[in-house]
């Protein structure tokens, strides 16, 4: 349980997506100066004994990347940092920026989990998100993935779209089970304060599905990946075996420690948190002078350190384990909260069972209210 991940920010896009609030560069030409300061703060971490066992290159469009580029990355974690093997090394892609050698060469660099943004199925759905590929594209895509030998592939797709029926989805789920993907992995549209989307929605140009189709979608999606032999272990994410598991965002949903490189990414060493500058020119700048670049950092109280362990260990279907809630807090579960639990039980949106205190799929619909009726 003491082992953490690696989390790897690419900050380079060939086009921002109208719903996203990543920070991300469109200047591809920085990527030189990017992966220079990158390899000098690895060299400037100091991550003591602490052992890690995942990677994970996000961004931003990371597959933009060249495979010498991505394997350069590896190269650098490896020689400062100490893992422990086998190691979870994955790379998140866009399908507009992949083809056979570009696959073949991130195989040989040693990515072993691709997850591939397809989105959706649709072109017209795709226009409206502002994606730079075609269904086609994500359909090849998929299947030269596999032809490269990738073993361990996840796709993404976004729901709760305007005008988006459960039939459309069904169609959506059915088009991504076909590939036969070990993980699949189904966001909610989030309409994020300061995007393209959000200022559209503001002024009456963009209408995303409403509350209630929403949870009809969530809950369709439960039960046709769970028809299909996928086991939903976290409200967004859902995996052919324990094997497929994300273990990388397992070590965020168990409140396990991270570190996190490049421009804007975030790091957690219990009970500390910090983040580097959310501009790629300051973060250069920073390493250039040999100063990790951070933008700040917080100390979490007992409090606010129990109230994320609940939020995030009920995002997932096991819960929260009451005995290790009391290892790590030195306090029990029941006492504290055990009223409030059984509120929200009677309620059917928490389960209390084996030791475990869990969000229904109805209370996963509205996790904020459960945390904050708990906490």
């Amino acid at each position: 349980m003491n082992r953490g991940g690696i989390y790897v920010h690419v900050p380079f896009c060939r086009r921002k997506c109208p719903y996203c609030d990543f920070y991300s560069v469109t200047d591809l030409g920085r990527t030189p100066a990017f992966l220079d300061g990158l390899e000098r703060e690895v060299r400037l971490t100091r991550a003591g004994r602490r052992v890690f066992d995942s990677i994970y290159l996000g961004g931003g469009t990371p597959s933009l990347l060249a495979p010498a580029e991505v394997a350069r990355i590896l190269a650098a974690l490896f020689a400062h940092l100490r893992f422990e093997a086998p190691v979870e090394i994955t790379l998140e892609a866009n399908p507009g920026t992949l083809g056979p050698q570009a696959l073949a060469g991130f195989r040989a660099a040693g990515v072993n989990r691709l997850n591939i943004g397809v989105q959706s199925f649709r072109d017209e759905t795709l226009a409206r998100l502002g994606r730079i590929h075609s269904a086609a594209e994500a359909r090849r895509a998929l299947a030269q993935a596999r032809s490269a030998g990738f073993g361990n592939l996840g796709i993404d797709l976004m729901y709760g779209l305007p005008g988006q029926g459960l039939a459309e989805w069904r169609r959506e789920l059915a088009a991504a089970v076909r590939f036969g993907p070990e993980h699949i992995a189904c966001y909610m549209l989030t309409l994020e304060p300061g995007t393209p989307l959000s200022d559209a929605h503001r002024d009456g140009r963009f209408h995303p599905a409403a509350e209630g189709r929403v949870a009809q979608l969530f809950l369709a999606t439960v039960e046709f990946l769970t028809g299909h032999g996928y086991r939903h272990y976290e409200v967004s994410n859902f995996a052919r075996a324990e094997a497929y598991l994300s273990r990388h965002n397992g070590t965020y949903w168990s409140y396990r420690p991270y570190v996190g490189f490049g421009p804007a990414a975030h790091s957690f060493l219990p009970p500390r948190r910090f983040w580097n500058h959310r501009s790629l020119e300051r973060y250069l700048a920073d390493l250039a002078a040999d100063k990790l670049p951070r933008a700040g950092q917080e100390k979490l109280t007992p409090a606010q350190q129990m109230t994320e362990f609940i939020m995030l260990g009920l995002r997932t279907t096991e819960g929260v384990g009451l005995a290790e809630f009391q290892r790590r807090f030195g306090v029990d579960f029941n006492e504290r909260f055990g009223a409030a639990a059984a509120e929200l039980e009677s309620r059917r949106l928490l389960t209390l069972r084996n030791g475990r205190c869990a969000a229904t799929p109805r209370g996963m619909l509205c996790l904020n209210s459960v945390t904050a009726a708990l906490t």
